[in-house]
C-alpha cells in the first residue's frame, strides 16, 4: 500500500547500501520521475533533464566518478539530475506556444494575455541573455541602483541564474525521492562526484551541469547509517 506524504517523508532516508537481491521496477522509477517534473520551477522554464542509468557499464563508470561511494556502487539504478540553463530559449518558446494555444481556446482578458506573452518574449530574454558575464554585471548594477528606491529583483548575474536552475532541479529531485519512498523504494542524493567526468560519460554539452546523482534501490539492513538527527525545530522556526 502506498504511503501518505507524511509517511513517505518520515520513511525517506539517505540509504548508503542497497540489497543486491531485491530488484526495483524500471517502470515504477519512471513513474516517480514523472512526478519529479511536476515540481515547481522558476518561471516554469523547467531547465532540467533526468538521466536514468540502468546499463551496468555506464553505472559502474558513474559510480567510479562518485568515488565508488557505496550509495552509488551498490545501487540497482542511478538517476542523474542535470540543469540546462543553456536551454532557456527553447523552454521559453515552449511556454509561449502553450500560452498562445490556451488563449485561443479560452476567453482571456487582453491585458492579462499581453502581460503573460510579454513575460516570455521580453522579460525572460532580458534576464537570461548574456555575454561573457558582462551583461549580468551591468544588469546587476542597474537593478541594484533601482532597488535603492523600490523592491527590485536582483538575481540577474550569470551565477545567480545558475543557482535558480539548481534550486528548481533540487525541488524536482525531492519530488522524485519522496515518490520513491511512497512505494517503498530507497534513494540517496550524492553531491560528492567528479562532475566533469560524469558529463563526459553522459555526453552532455558544455552548458549542462550536474545537480546531483541519486542512487536507487531497496535498503540493506545496514544501509542506513544510524538514527536520523535534526537540530531542534524551535531553533529553525520563527513565528512573526
Amino acid at each position: 500500500m502506498e504511503k501518505t506524504v507524511s509517511e513517505a517523508i518520515a520513511y525517506r532516508r539517505s540509504v548508503r547500501i542497497y540489497n543486491s537481491d531485491e530488484e526495483i521496477s524500471y517502470e515504477k522509477v519512471v513513474d516517480c520521475l514523472k512526478n519529479a517534473v511536476l515540481a515547481p520551477t522558476s518561471s516554469n522554464l523547467q531547465l532540467w533533464e533526468f538521466y536514468h542509468v540502468l546499463d551496468k557499464t555506464t553505472k559502474d563508470s558513474i559510480s567510479k566518478a562518485c568515488f565508488n561511494q557505496p550509495a552509488a556502487k551498490t545501487a540497482q539504478q542511478l538517476v542523474v539530475v542535470v540543469t540546462r540553463k543553456d536551454l532557456w530559449r527553447k523552454r521559453a518558446k515552449a511556454n509561449l506556444s502553450f500560452l498562445e494555444h490556451q488563449f485561443k481556446k479560452e476567453e482571456t482578458d487582453n491585458s492579462k494575455k499581453k502581460i503573460a506573452l510579454s513575460y516570455y518574449k521580453k522579460l525572460i530574454p532580458s534576464l537570461y541573455t548574456e555575454f561573457l558575464g558582462i551583461l549580468g554585471l551591468v544588469k546587476y548594477g542597474i537593478f541594484s541602483t533601482m532597488g535603492l528606491f523600490k523592491p527590485m529583483y536582483r538575481q540577474v548575474r550569470q551565477s545567480d541564474l545558475r543557482i535558480v536552475a539548481h534550486k528548481s532541479a533540487a525541488l524536482a529531485a525531492q519530488n522524485f525521492m519522496i515518490s520513491m519512498a511512497a512505494i517503498g523504494y530507497d534513494t540517496c542524493p550524492m553531491e560528492g562526484s567528479d562532475t566533469k567526468r560524469i558529463k563526459k560519460i553522459l555526453n552532455l554539452p558544455w552548458g549542462a551541469e550536474i545537480n546531483m546523482v541519486i542512487g536507487c534501490g531497496i535498503r540493506d539492513s545496514k544501509g542506513v547509517y544510524g538514527p536520523r538527527f535534526r537540530v531542534p525545530f524551535k531553533e529553525v522556526y520563527y513565528k512573526l
